[in-house]
């Protein structure tokens, strides 16, 4: 959803700027965007939402959820139409805060037994795996020297990530399964046929994304400091 632009944001360091010896130009961007700190809200939200999710506080947790996604539709709204508040970091905490709310959401709602542990188990499984893949790729993208300040570093842009179609799909249909789950006890509709079905739609959508990603992994990166 977040791209680079060519805003004055983003740009090579001049040597001497808070360049460590040795390090050659790399893109060196300001990470306090409001998108980036948007995705930060949502990460944030998070563990709220899954304390209300385990005592059972479904009406707050609508009203939380709510709020959660409209996080998710304003960074993407404002990435895309403002060139300044583009940014590579946007690229990769964008769609990690979306795992981070869609693990702990799946983990406390089969804690309360509205989701069947299979289907959190692949969804989990999942996101840790590309998770990792990202920490790797920003490991091989960091140019030397790679330091533990360096590599945390969000200031240091080194490869953008580009969701695959699909992947964005089963991102959204998580969320509308997350949705169902959450009103199912309010609107007393846990047994419905319709919320079952949506389980296995989303085991598809779960499972077609991770092999896009597998199959077209190297094209979803693009290294910036070629």
């Amino acid at each position: 959803r977040h791209s680079s632009g060519t805003s004055e944001q983003q740009k090579p360091q001049p040597p001497g700027e808070g360049a460590e010896p040795g390090a050659p130009n790399e893109l060196y961007e300001n990470p306090w965007t409001i998108p980036n700190l948007l995705s930060m809200t949502r990460i944030g939200l998070s563990p709220v939402l899954g304390y209300l999710i385990v005592e059972e506080d479904f009406n707050i947790a609508l009203g939380v959820f709510a709020l959660a996604g409209l996080t998710d539709l304003l960074d993407g709204y404002i990435a895309r139409n403002w060139a300044s508040q583009k940014s590579v970091l946007g690229s990769v905490l964008d769609p990690l805060a979306d795992k981070i709310l869609i693990s702990i959401l799946y983990v406390c709602l089969t804690y309360t037994d509205l989701i069947p542990v299979p289907l959190t188990a692949m969804i989990v499984l999942r996101d840790i795996t590309l998770i990792a893949a990202v920490f790797y790729v920003r490991y091989k993208t960091l140019p030397p020297p790679k330091t533990v300040g360096r590599y945390f570093n969000p200031c240091y842009a080194t490869a953008q990530l580009k969701p695959t179609f699909i992947s964005k799909m089963n991102t959204g249909v998580q969320l509308i399964l997350v949705a169902a789950s959450l009103a199912a006890p309010v609107f007393n509709y846990v047994d419905s046929v319709y919320l079952q079905t949506l389980w296995y739609i989303t085991a598809f959508t779960t499972t077609a994304s991770a092999y896009s990603y597998y199959h077209y992994g190297r094209e979803t990166v693009n290294i910036l400091n070629k």
